[in-house]
């Protein structure tokens, strides 16, 4: 049984001290004794690529990039009529400081495929400008400072699978112009976007345009609640797989536990085969199954197992909705077994002021850790006054502590918790005022009362002796 996993030629002419620097063009060539993008042989300039050159990659299979640190000016894979090109990241670093393209050149091929790694384009990304592009995504990261387009031209068609990973953008558009063809389908990936952009992307599901799980899941966006600021979308598979599709989970004894579907004829039992392993390849190829089956035809919605540290885990569930033999094959899940960082939060920012002089503060933080951390509070930047000083934190090594201010100003603190193996960080702002009327005023929702009339917070009798003063004066016009 098998199972099937689902420009033309650019110049920069920069002015320095030293003279005239002009971008090259290095072409992928293959030519060496791998498929690495590190091998000097395998470009025609007999070099690895600088951040200063323009890559053309017009062949497939194309380079790999692994644990290293790959750079360019611009990158375009498939560039040129009728070209064909794939490259695929699998670790390590790749910055592009200008354009990543692919499919640049009308009936080209272009395949990027991203398994772990970095991506960073300083000025946009490309999936399908003029041709045909695709983008396999299992893992890594891609981060676009631009716009990250899927089918640019009116000719483009391009498809994202993010089936893991996460691509974080400023912006984002799918079918630039009329008669293009971009789609996008999430599995265990994450599509963030700067400010907030749910109207567009909401467009875009509607349209079917954007689906979850070839259609077999539903969509998860929000602004400004997974991701500060951002936009975010996620996808949940309609068996609702915990654990979730993508994520870790502390090793030992895991619960994999899933939601079962409607029977075809209400109240009959929906038994269910679920699979596990390590190792990929068994899973989708399906040579031995009964070596990985961890139920057979049972109706259950969940099952215990026991992993291993630093492992990589597969598994799916196969429902039996109509025929007893005949199994609806559910897509492939995946979770990490690992020790998981510390969560810290340093605590809600603060406004507070000065009395006497000085202001003890509390600092009341939260670190969520299985396993036993400590903790480190540092004071990363304070008011530069030569005149106080500075800010004493009473035990840096206490989750809850407090701090003594002296001066007026900004302070930013960081609590830092180690649990041994991983760290995790967060930081708390704190602005001190003279007094509390300025630090009120401070305060974006701050509204002052009708009579305050000299602004101190207060109505007394100051304000009184302003309005005495001018009682019944009256300065308005007597003539046109």
């Amino acid at each position: 049984m098998f199972r099937k996993m689902i420009c033309l030629v650019s110049f920069v002419l920069a002015l320095s001290l030293v003279g005239n620097v002009q971008a090259a063009t290095v072409n992928w060539t293959d030519a060496g004794p791998d498929n690495l993008w590190s091998t000097p042989t395998n470009w025609d300039s007999g070099t690895i690529p600088t951040t200063d050159d323009i890559v053309r990659i017009k062949m497939i299979p194309g380079p790999t990039i692994a644990n290293e640190g790959a750079v360019a000016y611009k990158v375009q894979v498939a560039q040129g009529s009728s070209s064909t090109g794939e490259l695929t990241v699998v670790g390590g670093t790749f910055t592009v400081s200008n354009w990543f393209t692919s499919a640049q050149g009308v009936d080209s091929n272009a395949i990027l495929n991203i398994n772990s790694g970095t991506i960073t384009a300083g000025a946009g990304f490309n999936v399908a400008y003029q041709g045909s592009g695709t983008l396999n995504m299992t893992g890594g990261t891609i981060t676009v400072t631009g716009e990250l387009y899927i089918a640019q031209q009116s000719v483009a068609t391009g498809h994202a699978n993010l089936d893991g990973g996460t691509i974080t953008t400023s912006s984002f558009s799918m079918r630039g112009q009329a008669g293009s063809v971009g789609t996008m389908d999430i599995r265990a990936g994450t599509l963030i976007i700067d400010g907030n952009d749910l109207s567009l992307v909401q467009e875009y599901i509607d349209e079917g345009w954007i689906t979850a799980y070839d259609g077999n899941g539903t969509l998860s966006l929000d602004y400004d609640v997974t991701n500060e600021g951002k936009t975010t979308l996620k996808a949940i598979h309609m068996l609702n797989p915990i654990p979730a599709d993508g994520s870790l989970v502390p090793p030992g004894e895991v619960v994999l536990s899933w939601t079962l579907p409607d029977p075809c004829v209400p109240g009959q039992p929906v038994p269910v085969d679920v699979y596990l392993t390590d190792d990929l390849q068994l899973l989708e190829w399906f040579t031995d199954p009964v070596a990985i089956q961890v139920v057979s035809k049972q109706n259950v919605t969940s099952v215990v197992v026991q992993t291993q540290p630093k492992t990589q885990y597969y598994w799916a569930v196969d429902t039996y909705i109509g025929d007893p033999n005949d199994p609806i094959l559910g897509p492939i899940f995946s979770f990490f077994a690992d020790n998981q960082a510390p969560q810290v939060d340093a605590g809600a920012d603060a406004v507070t002021w000065l009395v006497g002089g000085v202001m003890t503060k509390n600092l009341d933080a939260t670190v969520t850790e299985d396993e036993a951390y400590t903790v480190q509070w540092t004071v990363v930047s304070e008011p530069n006054d030569p005149n106080s000083p500075d800010a004493v934190i009473t035990d840096p090594s206490a989750e809850d502590t407090s701090i003594t201010l002296s001066a007026v100003g900004e302070y930013v603190l960081q609590l830092e918790a180690f649990d041994g193996e991983y760290t995790d960080s967060d930081t708390v702002t704190i602005n001190v005022y003279n007094d509390g009327c300025e630090a009120a005023q401070s305060l974006p929702d701050y509204e002052p009362f009708p009579g305050d009339l000299n602004g101190d917070c207060r109505v007394d009798d100051l304000d009184l002796a302003i309005l005495q003063e001018d009682w019944l004066k009256d300065n308005s016009l007597t003539e046109p």
